[in-house]
């Protein structure tokens, strides 16, 4: 069996008054209302920031820079310029596009001054460490894109911010798949501590978000359930009831990072979703309504039958078992109480099946005609359940 049931590997591979009143004074409380929405309005956009993303062409950035624009922000990145961007590709026009490398050459950023840095692709602890040095006296703000994986291994539950994180990555690991888990876990950790060493825990804003779905997601690991849930019919569920899951839409992410910098509120917070405990199940039935076609929901509540069919993952299901016990069991609180909100799942689902629609059949193909995905083989799954059970 090809070894795909790492986490990680997904990584690699966002009107209560009037009753009663009399007209007059109904008409002079909706004026002032106007005016104090408008007043709001123009005070929230004219935080003007000066906003430099290292990365910023993949999945988060170009979501952050369309926000970030619409909010009246210069927005600049830092690339190889290797990576096209797929989605808000039109935005680019009006982006400062920078390019060097975080390995050898850091020239474009020697000049220039921000009032905050986005470092979305500080996949290595040494990048973050020398960008941050270079910076810190030349920019406000640090925004470093974490993870949940600094939890690994997720033995526990109710993760929070200040939960201690591995800093060393163990010894004598033997799986590939876990040392991949462990040293994603481990970089993204120290690169935090980089970031916060550079610039100050008063000036750096750490930010773990779990599972990302959006459009413009490259890496395919959410879309089978737009893509299946619009197909309708049988469809089958993995996981107990009791099993958890969490995930967020992309965009809720990006646009809460943009307002965290804009109200200069600093820490670290796990960007997770959704907003209450949610079931596979209870997930499945909501993701459902973003489309007319109707499914009959199947539920395959036996990990022992699920592993011998090689269903060990469908995100935002992670079979909650071993060292994934607790990776669905992150605590969100301290992300809402600062602000963090979630847009509908059925908005999500929606939006993600209509940009997929939109790209090439070829595209499309590569994952809905791939031979031994759950895609394909889910027909041939439920039949032998209905014989197992």
């Amino acid at each position: 069996m090809k070894k795909e049931n790492s986490r990680r590997k997904f990584v690699r591979n966002g009107v209560l008054f009037g009753l009663g009143l009399p007209l007059s004074s109904t008409i002079l409380t909706a004026c002032l209302t106007g005016n104090k929405e408008k007043k709001e309005a123009q005070d929230e956009t004219s935080k003007k920031l000066k906003i430099l993303i290292l990365g910023g062409t993949s999945f988060l950035g170009p979501h952050q820079i369309a926000y970030a624009l619409s909010r009246g922000h210069q927005v600049s990145t830092f690339t190889r310029g290797k990576t096209e961007p797929t989605i808000h590709v039109e935005l680019f026009d009006k982006v400062e596009q920078l390019i060097g490398d975080r390995e050898n050459d850091l020239t474009a950023l020697e000049n220039g001054q921000w009032d905050l840095v986005i470092d979305n692709s500080g996949r290595n602890v040494e990048w973050t460490k020398k960008s941050a040095e270079l910076l810190k006296d030349r920019a406000s703000l640090y925004l470093y894109t974490s993870s949940t994986g600094v939890y690994y291994p997720y033995m526990n539950e109710n993760f929070k911010e200040d939960t201690e994180v591995l800093m060393t990555e163990p010894e004598n690991i033997e799986d590939e798949d876990e040392k991949i888990e462990y040293w994603y876990g481990v970089m993204k950790a120290n690169s935090e501590q980089e970031a916060i060493k550079a610039f100050g825990k008063d000036r750096s804003i750490i930010v773990r978000p779990t599972y990302m779905v959006g459009p413009g997601d490259k890496t395919d690991r959410f879309i089978y359930w737009p893509v299946r849930l619009a197909k309708g019919g049988e469809v089958m569920v993995p996981g107990k009831t009791t099993d958890p899951v969490q995930y967020i839409d992309v965009r809720d992410v990006a646009e809460w990072m943009i307002r965290l910098a804009e109200e200069k509120i600093t820490g670290t917070f796990n960007a997770v979703g959704p907003e209450k405990p949610q079931s596979m199940m209870e997930f499945v039935e909501e993701a459902s309504t973003a489309f007319e076609a109707e499914s009959t929901l199947v539920q395959i509540d036996d990990y022992e039958f699920l592993k011998a069919n090689q269903v060990l993952y469908l995100v935002p299901w992670i079979m909650p078992e071993g060292k994934n016990y607790g990776s669905s069991r992150v605590d969100n609180e301290k992300a809402i109480r600062n602000g963090l909100t979630f847009r509908p799942l059925k908005e999500t689902v929606g939006e993600i099946y209509d940009w997929w629609e939109s790209l090439p059949e070829e595209r499309r193909n590569q994952f809905e005609e791939k031979p031994d995905s759950v895609l394909m083989r889910e027909t041939d799954i439920l039949e032998k359940w209905a014989l197992y059970k």
